[in-house]
């Protein structure tokens, strides 16, 4: 079975000592747990498309533990970088720009740029400090299933795939980094997260929002860009709620209901989730993976419209993508 344990100071050191050898190690960061490998080994980070069931062409995002020596990977840096890492780093931010020949093409997929953040949580950064490298590190869980906001979900996904994980407790975000694209003129957002919109164009106004869809076989820019991702083995429809009613009276299967305030469900288990984005967020995944337990078909009630709800709506679209 594997280790599950406590993020000290020696499960941290035993951590990067596995980490250096070229083995497997699940942390907590602020947005999700992440399954990591040191990301300049490239027969480590290859180690983490198998464990996770993962394409080779979609991307890894590398954690650094701030914008000191990023040269090393990025071999661009334009001001518009610096500008975001010192307000966001470290923090749920993740940059994408052109990568370094240092950075192994599995990292990025086979593509001309790589994905990187500064994590927030004190766990990630002790560990960046002890293993003393870049980490590359997706989330702690199985190609296209619900990401992992304790170590718990890490072991019922992964099991033995992965060496040992460092619990950090449930991590505070409970969504994914929020992904810019710099690599080319315009900045471009590829997938919402953790880091609203509208603090980005406090100081990226031109920030463009749509996210081209990439081809199945080509190079993915970011991760997250799958039109299924992020789901639960149970079917999960979103709908407003007066259909989400009448479905619910008519359903013969074990039901789960993630309502935004209290519903007459009968029989069914019902998660409530605050009416607030950010607190939504930081349950979502782990109410999903209480009710992907228990049942086989999960109602979640739309949420409101508008930007503040867009990391939300988009997790949400694409989990019930079938």
């Amino acid at each position: 079975m594997t280790r599950i344990l406590q993020a000290d100071a020696a499960a941290i050191a035993e951590a990067a000592t596995i980490l250096r050898r070229g083995g497997l190690v699940a942390f907590p960061t602020e947005t999700v747990y992440g399954l990591g490998a040191v990301a300049l080994d490239e027969v480590a980070v290859r180690r983490i498309f198998a464990a996770k069931g993962r394409p080779a062409n979609h991307p890894l995002i590398v954690h650094v533990q701030s914008s000191d020596g990023i040269e090393s990977l990025c071999a661009r840096w334009p001001p518009a970088a610096a500008l975001l890492a010192q307000r966001f780093w470290p923090g749920p931010l993740t940059l994408v720009l052109p990568r370094t020949a240092a950075v192994p093409a599995a990292v990025s997929g086979g593509g001309p740029t790589v994905a990187v953040r500064a994590p927030r949580h004190p766990v990630a950064q002790a560990l960046l400090v002890a293993v003393g490298a870049p980490l590359a590190a997706p989330s702690a869980n199985r190609y296209q299933t619900l990401s992992p906001t304790t170590a718990a979900h890490v072991a019922a996904s992964l099991g033995d795939e992965v060496e040992l994980i460092l619990d950090g407790g449930a991590c505070a975000a409970g969504i994914e980094s929020t992904v810019v694209d710099l690599s080319d003129l315009r900045p471009r957002l590829l997938r919402p997260g953790a880091v609203s919109l509208s603090s980005l164009r406090e100081l990226l106004p031109d920030l463009i929002v749509a996210a081209p869809a990439p081809e199945p076989d080509a190079p993915h820019a970011s991760p997250g860009l799958d039109p299924r991702h992020y789901a639960p083995h149970a079917e999960l429809r979103v709908l407003p709620r007066a259909q989400l009613l009448a479905t619910l009276a008519s359903a013969t299967q074990r039901v789960g209901v993630l309502a935004l305030g209290p519903i007459a469900a009968g029989t069914a288990t019902v998660e409530v989730l605050a009416a607030d984005p950010d607190a939504y967020a930081h349950g979502l995944y782990a109410a999903l993976h209480r009710l992907d337990a228990r049942c086989s078909l999960i109602l979640a009630e739309a949420v409101p419209d508008g930007e503040a709800w867009l990391a939300v709506s988009d997790r949400l679209r694409r989990a019930s993508h079938r």
